[in-house]
């Protein structure tokens, strides 16, 4: 059974993480936070690193799907935190257009 369960937590998480590239290539283009939530990437993060510290304390080195499930976590949180970056340099530019348009 915990073939079976892990692997439909791979096929969630392969789910959700399919949109970030999307995002944080729209994210790169955008330049601006318009539409961009800062506690929600906050938020997702934190559950993805929750995920992360549950398959470390749970981890079985003997089971390849453990390793799988943790490198799909990881693979998702560094797609969340690029987009993060990405939002914190769009925050500075967005500041910026802000005061030239003031000038």
């Amino acid at each position: 059974m915990p073939i079976l369960t892990e692997s439909l937590e791979i096929i969630m998480m392969l789910c959700f993480g399919s949109s970030w590239p999307f995002n944080v290539v729209k994210s790169y283009k955008a330049r601006t936070t318009k539409g961009k939530s800062l506690v929600f990437l906050c938020l997702v993060i934190v559950g993805y690193t929750a995920g992360i510290i549950n398959k470390v304390i749970t981890f079985d080195p003997t089971m390849f799907i453990k390793w799988l499930s943790l490198s799909v976590y990881c693979l998702n949180v560094i797609m969340v935190t690029i987009d993060l970056l990405l939002y914190i340099r769009n925050y500075r530019l967005d500041k910026l257009a802000a005061l030239e348009k003031e000038n």
